[in-house]
């Protein structure tokens, strides 16, 4: 699917979007884009309409300097569904997406038909080490020498060789390079410092869902994880799973961080059948959540 683009306050955000039927909502993870859904779009697309945006700060919308909190994101979420004429959706998120999901949930629950959490995080402190180390102090020195742009141009280069010999880099390593690679600029950057430390410090994940879980009691909801995910551990959609009475979970087995790209014939098969099979939530009962 080709990028679009619609304004949302005087601010460009990108997005993949197409196919008809259900309308769902794609929520990448931090320092990711609406990229890391290409492996599903084309066969979610010809059972649903899809609208994969690149959060602001990431991939090629614009990242101003302002609010880059789960809040203002879902916000933006509310803004971009409104922008294009749709009045709900079911809303995936990954990762940081997930969080993002359950905040647009919290904050705007009539424009959420259903939830799906993929190896989402804010249901946990528990959190890859490395994350926490780029939150203390002066890690926003150490990223542009880590992150500069000769190491994405050899890096990206050597991902071009490997790939003309036949050997193309696994599914999570090869979205874990785009993420890395995306911070070789500056204001994506800085975007990325002020997302993550609104959500992780060097103790872990600051921010969770758990106490408010109870609230999607009546939102169908879908939680998918790999079980070798080194990220954020499957215990967190077990215990989410346990907390949301007649939620789904979903355990791919051998999947790491990313089940959509990793296994994605069977994420779209679990995706579909989880719309198909549910009655997405009444919006008067959505209004009176809360």
């Amino acid at each position: 699917m080709e990028a679009q683009h619609v304004s949302i306050h005087g601010h460009d955000m990108s997005y993949r979007g197409g196919g008809s039927g259900p309308v769902v909502v794609l929520i990448h993870g931090m320092a990711g884009s609406s990229a890391t859904w290409e492996p599903i779009l084309p066969e979610l697309a010809r059972h649903c309409t899809v609208i994969a945006p690149d959060l602001f700060g990431h991939g090629t919308s614009d990242k101003p300097r302002g609010d880059y909190s789960l809040g203002a994101h879902a916000s933006s979420i509310r803004d971009l569904l409104i922008a294009l004429g749709h009045d709900g959706a079911t809303i995936v998120g990954q990762s940081f997406g997930g969080g993002v999901a359950m905040q647009l949930e919290y904050q705007h629950p009539e424009r959420c038909e259903r939830i799906v959490l993929v190896a989402s995080g804010g249901l946990g402190q528990e959190v890859a080490l490395v994350l926490r180390a780029l939150t203390l102090p002066g890690a926003e020195h150490v990223l542009p020498i880590v992150c500069n742009g000769y190491v994405r141009d050899a890096g990206t280069a050597v991902t071009g060789w490997l790939d003309r010999v036949g050997l193309r880099p696994v599914p999570a390593v090869a979205e874990i390079w785009r993420s890395y690679a995306s911070l070789s600029d500056a204001s994506t950057r800085e975007a990325f410092q002020h997302t993550l430390r609104s959500v992780v410090d060097l103790h872990g994940q600051r921010v969770s869902a758990a106490d408010r879980l109870y609230l999607a009691a009546d939102v169908p909801t879908l939680i998918v994880w790999g079980d070798r995910d080194p990220i954020i551990p499957i215990e967190h959609g077990i215990a989410a799973h346990e907390a949301i009475p007649g939620s789904r979970l979903e355990v791919f087995q051998g999947a790491g961080h990313f089940p959509h790209c990793e296994q994605p014939e069977r994420f779209v098969d679990v995706l579909v059948d989880f719309i198909e099979s549910t009655t997405p939530v009444a919006k008067s009962e959505l209004t009176g959540q809360i």
